[in-house]
């Protein structure tokens, strides 16, 4: 049997493919450009003849029925490192781990998880929503679950720094089937913007350090985590494209967990592959809004679209923890000097907050001005009285109190 030739020649540059020695113990096959005259020096002038040649490079993905040579053109997108198992065994009884891993990252929402999962799989093309897994506790299986999707995927997966997405150079994540971005935290609009239109766009252009900027067909899936639950990113209330799921922290701790998942991937591949989908394309994004709005979402978009309102809330919840008032009667001017020390100098006016108490809270002033007893804070943060006459609004401890736990939730 003649031994395989690791060159080939796409157009008129030489390659070697190599197997690049990794940390875990583990190899990566990769591309490397290779001189013409090191070949010729290594094996001999008859040995460049019988190197493979092709037209170009492409990017096809598949999972199922993958092909490296595609019509003369060398098929960038790898193979999967595993292949589905060919035993008919009870599959769902042979994959625990991975079942009991999956709903505890979707949680209710297991069998829209595995639909998410089946598709990446068979339909690598299929647009999707972009998965933001989020929460403020340690040792929630978020990086967990992005390693796992490695082994699944191989080569065809990378992840990358929230920094390093805003550089202009995508070449080493632009032809991937999944990019996890982790340490999340994006304050600027025009970021969440790109993401937005990458989410969804099937064209972009491949962009690396001295080279010409490519037209190159675009797939990828973003998959986001971050520590920051309220704020790691900018979006609006009518947002359809984010589905954030908030992940709790895993109970008993499984040093062999992810060994674990990992012997189970063949198995768990034939079982995505013959599972049914549980839910119907709806959309470009295959789930509907309505399918994947969580209270997640609904709390980002709360803190994102009405700091204000929040900051009232918080600075109410703290009055009233440390009083024993059922009511407290303020003015605008009252709510914007206390929370002028409570939080950093803020940029709300007294019309902001007068319109927060009439129009979203419905609450009416005084007709009159009336003497009441007027609060505020001092530098230590202790809440201290004096009279004051003015056209109050009264709130109420009950209601600041349910604000407040729908806040949370």
């Amino acid at each position: 049997m003649s031994e395989k030739i690791p060159y080939l020649r796409v157009g008129t540059t030489y390659y070697k493919t190599i197997e690049k020695p990794l940390i875990s113990g583990d190899r990566i096959s990769i591309l490397v450009r290779w001189n013409r005259e090191t070949i010729v020096s290594d094996h001999g002038k008859t040995y460049v003849s019988s190197v493979p040649k092709f037209d170009g490079f492409c990017c096809i993905p598949e999972h199922l029925e993958y092909r490296q040579i595609v019509q003369g053109f060398y098929n960038i997108y790898n193979e999967i490192p595993f292949s589905p198992s060919a035993e008919r065994e009870d599959l769902k009884n042979a994959i625990p781990f991975s079942l009991n891993f999956v709903e505890h990252i979707f949680g209710e929402q297991l069998e829209m998880g595995l639909d998410y999962l089946k598709i990446l799989l068979q339909y690598p093309t299929q647009v999707l929503p972009i998965l933001c897994l989020v929460s403020k506790e340690r040792a929630t299986g978020k990086t967990t679950f992005i390693k796992w999707l490695k082994e699944i995927f191989g080569l065809n997966m990378t992840y990358i720094k929230g920094d390093s997405f805003g550089s202009q150079f995508n070449s080493d994540w632009a032809a991937m089937l999944v990019v996890a971005i982790d340490e999340v935290f994006f304050d600027k609009k025009e970021i969440t913007e790109r993401l937005k239109y990458l989410s969804t766009t099937n064209k972009d252009k491949l962009e690396a350090k001295g080279k010409d900027r490519e037209e190159i067909d675009f797939f990828a899936k973003f998959i986001l985590c971050s520590n920051n639950e309220e704020n790691f990113i900018q979006i609006d209330e009518n947002e359809i494209r984010f589905w954030i799921l908030k992940i709790n922290p895993i109970k008993t701790e499984n040093t062999e967990f992810l060994n674990n998942l990992i012997s189970e991937i063949p198995n768990f591949l034939q079982f995505l592959i013959e599972r049914p989908f549980s839910t119907q394309k709806k959309t470009r994004m295959w789930f509907s809004a309505d399918e994947i709005r969580t209270k997640a979402l609904q709390r980002l978009v709360f803190k994102n679209n009405n700091k204000l309102e929040s900051k009232v809330i918080e600075l109410l919840y703290e009055f009233f923890e440390s009083n024993e008032d059922e009511e407290i009667n303020v003015v605008p001017q009252d709510l914007l000097n206390m929370m002028n020390k409570m939080f950093r100098p803020t940029y709300w006016t007294r019309n902001d907050i007068r319109n927060l108490l009439k129009e979203n809270w419905k609450l009416n002033p005084q007709n009159n001005g009336l003497t009441y007893i007027r609060y505020d804070i001092d530098f230590a943060g202790i809440f201290y009285q004096n009279n004051s006459v003015g056209r109050y609004f009264t709130i109420k401890k009950d209601f600041i109190l349910n604000k407040y736990v729908e806040l949370l939730n």
